[in-house]
């Protein structure tokens, strides 16, 4: 329904029906049960083809099955074993060869830069190696990354103490990882594991709950998925999408990215990247969603562009807006500025809107404005609007929000087509990216969702997409199922994924559409609030923006 705040609505999505290969999650004669009555399956061995896309072809791979309720199963997925060619080693971090004097470190350099910092590492007694790093090609991006500088090979990471010391002495920094998170091209071919992930099957067909999504009691509370899952009464949870960590770089909590959760616009896109909308009947689709955000007065009185929801005014997390800077375009982990701005807060951001020099319009839940603050930081009355304004857009909004007048806040969002994306009061979002495998084919698309960086090297791209990392991926299948998989990672006993080898694990499990959500030590799979994976963080499970929850009721 349309209302004078927000009209955003959602259409059923129709399940491609494409003759793929779809691997059988759910093994033939598995037993039911009422829902929160769990059944362990027995272990598969093999597992039923086709298998993971990991590693060598000949990898051991077993499957265990749990059938949380009708038409919901999670499925364990062990693969590969134990590989002695791999070691933990020291990675140098080389000098900048940008002109800029505070250009930072990085990981990778051209191969001069590279040698020259690995004779001098040797000069001093340390056993450097220059390592050529290339990278399976993705769609937009990958190839040739650079060189990278070693010393050393270790059995425990404990053990590579002395040589990090040493090359600090020496003037550089580094640090020890393990080669098993290398991503390198060629690699995946041959790599022998160990992988451990997990997968949530819901089949909307069979399934009688809900998949929805949920923040907890407001955007800017952190809270853990099993926290999440637990306090919602669900079967299970999955973390969500990317959201803020640091302080400096907005409201802690908040998405970085989509987030509609109940049919309402919580946060606005980054650029178009791709979003995992949840349709009313468990219908998910991937999409790539614009932002067309507004504040009007009656009649031909004044329309203003609204840059924003819930989120620090000047602050744009992984950027993405028509006039941040340094970039208009999406760039992932950095923090966008835009010094004229007006952002618009709802009830579920917190208990407070932030505060700091500017305007602050607050909106009844009729539109109506009831006061005009000369300075930023109030409560956002419930069902209404408050609308924070810096810079040069204070003399706008002051011009436009007078005490009694009327405005309407829009919070538009444009599919693909530029037509409103259509919900339902049940219709949630969660942002992701980069996308993995579109209309039954492989296509990461990493520079255009922002996961290349211009002018660092390729140290980003490296760490983010090529290097193995904890992964959480959400897609639909042939048979118009939704799959949600968490891959552990950092970890010597699970290696993680690559960006290219979470897209093939994707296809394997038969996904015709899929995106990456947020990974490394935010993924966690809970299952009736038991935390089923294993946290890569060293303080465990990682307090989280959003989850993705599967309820054993419907909402609607």
């Amino acid at each position: 329904m349309t209302t004078p705040n927000h009209h955003f609505r959602s259409a059923a999505i129709t399940a491609l029906a494409l003759s793929l290969p779809v691997a059988f999650l759910a093994p033939a004669g598995a037993s039911t049960a009422a829902p929160g009555t769990p059944i362990k399956m027995a272990a598969v061995t093999p597992a039923p083809s086709p298998k993971l896309g990991l590693g060598a072809s000949d990898l051991p791979e077993t499957r265990t099955v749990t059938t949380l309720a009708p038409g919901l199963t999670r499925t364990s997925i062990t693969r590969g074993t134990p590989n002695q060619d791999f070691s933990w080693t020291a990675e140098v971090a080389l000098p900048s060869t940008s002109p800029d004097p505070d250009a930072p470190a990085s990981a990778l350099s051209d191969e001069a830069h590279a040698r020259a910092v690995a004779d001098k590492l040797q000069a001093v007694g340390l056993t450097a190696r220059v390592e050529h790093v290339q990278s399976p090609q993705l769609a937009d991006a990958g190839g040739d990354l650079g060189y990278r500088v070693r010393v050393g090979q270790f059995p425990a990471k404990a053990d590579g103490a002395t040589t990090i010391a040493r090359i600090k002495a020496a003037g550089y920094a580094s640090s020890v990882i393990y080669t098993g998170w290398d991503g390198d091209q060629g690699t995946s071919e041959i790599t022998r594991g160990p992988w451990k992930l997990e997968v949530l099957t819901i089949d909307p067909k069979k399934f009688r709950g809900d998949l929805t999504s949920s923040f907890g009691p407001n955007l800017q509370d952190r809270e853990t998925a099993s926290q999440l899952g637990a306090a919602a009464g669900a079967l299970a949870a999955v973390n969500g999408g990317f959201f803020v960590m640091d302080p400096n770089a907005g409201a802690p909590g908040d998405p970085a990215g989509t987030a509609v959760h109940d049919g309402k616009v919580l946060s606005e896109p980054v650029g178009d990247r791709p979003s995992l909308v949840i349709g009313p009947k468990n219908d998910t689709s991937i999409q790539r969603l614009h932002w067309d955000g507004s504040v009007t007065a009656p009649g031909n009185a004044g329309k203003l562009a609204l840059d924003g929801v819930n989120r620090v005014p000047g602050l744009i997390r992984n950027c993405g807006g028509a006039d941040d800077t340094p970039t208009s375009l999406p760039m992932h982990d950095f923090t966008c500025t835009d010094a004229d701005e007006i952002v618009a807060f709802t009830p579920e951001f917190g208990t407070s809107t932030p505060s700091g020099p500017g305007l602050e319009a607050i909106l009844d839940a009729h539109g109506r404005v009831t006061a005009v603050n000369t300075s930023r930081g109030t409560t956002v009355p419930a069902g209404g609007h408050t609308l924070q304004a810096i810079g040069a857009d204070v003399n706008k909004l002051a011009a436009l929000a007078k005490p009694g007048s009327k405005l309407t806040v829009d919070t538009d969002l444009l599919n693909e087509s530029g037509k409103p994306l259509k919900a339902s009061a049940t219709t949630d979002v969660v942002n992701g990216g980069p996308t993995l495998v579109e209309n039954g084919k492989i296509n990461v698309t990493a520079k255009r969702d922002g996961m290349v960086h211009t002018g660092d090297s390729n140290s980003f791209f490296y760490g983010w997409v090529h290097k193995r990392n904890p992964r959480t991926i959400a897609g639909i299948d042939a048979q118009g199922r939704t799959l949600l998989v968490t891959a552990d990672g950092r970890q010597t006993t699970s290696l993680g994924l690559s960006i290219k080898e979470a897209a093939d694990v994707a296809r394997s499990l038969g996904m015709v559409n899929a995106i990456n959500l947020d990974g490394g030590g935010s993924t966690t799979m809970v299952e009736n609030g038991q935390v089923m994976n294993s946290p890569s963080d060293a303080t465990g499970e990682r307090p989280v923006g959003d989850a993705l929850l599967l309820m054993p009721g419907r909402k609607g």
